[in-house]
């Protein structure tokens, strides 16, 4: 059975144009929405590119040299972020579709199923427009795996975080629709060996390496490559578009909208109380 948001809800699309610096702006949008739809708002859901990012996992920020890896890629001109959900390391360009979905949680219950489970069926119902089967279920050798990883003809695309308030909650998916994901997989192994050390021979011990992932960037493929032949970003958000107005939304933008000193001020919240650039932890 379908799982749909409570309407009415608004569909705010900025994936139009490629955002372009700090990447933290729209995990701020969203928090500041949530906590508008916590207190009976209405619901949001959010669809948006970057033109160059690194998303990180709160736990990625706790590797004894992240802070080293972290550098490195902006160096190589990415603008680097940890979210305020779970998951790990997430690489962002001009070929990736981000969804948020707003939502309320009015009793406040805490399963977590519920909340993937409406994101995979707002993206498999999308994708079916397309003439595209997606399969779900964690694929092994992914960036950032989950349960909710979604995949087509067994390469992963999609994945899947959450975010919990109280009375809401926002989910996080990233798709992979076209450009080159095999390459961003390499880049955030690259990442990962820079953060735990391995890439200069160091040896992690057990409980670090626990925490990574162990990246093969033959699993990883955009929806082009893995079945959904000429679909571009533009092509797939107008399928998200005509499934979430057939769910009951409102294609505009939300009435509670942050304003720029808001957002400008949750920015910074959301560095401090996750992106902390002095917690590497072994130096050199």
């Amino acid at each position: 059975m379908t799982k749909y948001i409570p309407t009415p809800f608004y569909v705010q699309n900025s994936s139009e144009r490629t955002l372009v610096g700090d990447v933290l702006f729209p995990f701020a949008y969203d928090e500041l929405t949530c906590r508008s739809v916590a207190k009976g708002g209405l619901p949001l859901v959010h669809i948006w590119r970057h033109e160059k990012a690194i998303v990180l996992g709160p736990s990625d920020r706790r590797l004894p040299y992240a802070e080293r890896a972290t550098e490195w890629m902006r160096v190589q001109g990415y603008t680097v972020g940890v979210r305020n959900s779970g998951g790990a390391a997430v690489p962002l360009d001009p070929g990736v579709v981000n969804i948020s979905i707003i939502s309320p949680n009015p009793e406040g219950t805490a399963n977590y199923k519920n909340e993937f489970e409406l994101m995979y069926q707002l993206i498999t119902q999308s994708m079916e427009k397309l003439g595209v089967k997606v399969d779900k279920g964690e694929v092994d050798g992914s960036y950032c795996p989950g349960d909710y990883d979604i995949s087509v003809n067994g390469r992963k695309i999609c994945g899947i975080s959450q975010r919990r308030h109280q009375k809401a909650f926002i989910i996080n998916a990233f798709i992979n629709v076209t450009g080159h994901a095999r390459r961003n997989a390499e880049l955030i192994r690259t990442w990962y060996a820079i953060a735990t050390g391995a890439a200069e021979g160091h040896e992690p011990d057990e409980t670090i390496l626990s925490k990574v992932p162990k990246i093969d960037p033959e699993v990883m493929a955009t929806l082009q490559e893995a079945g959904g032949y000429g679909v571009t970003t533009r092509t797939f958000t107008q399928s998200l578009m005509n499934t979430l107005i057939e769910w009951g939304g409102i294609n505009g933008i939300h009435p509670n909208k942050p304003s720029t000193q808001e957002l400008m001020k949750m920015v910074q919240l959301l560095r401090q109380n996750y992106d902390n650039s002095d917690s590497e932890v072994s130096r050199d």
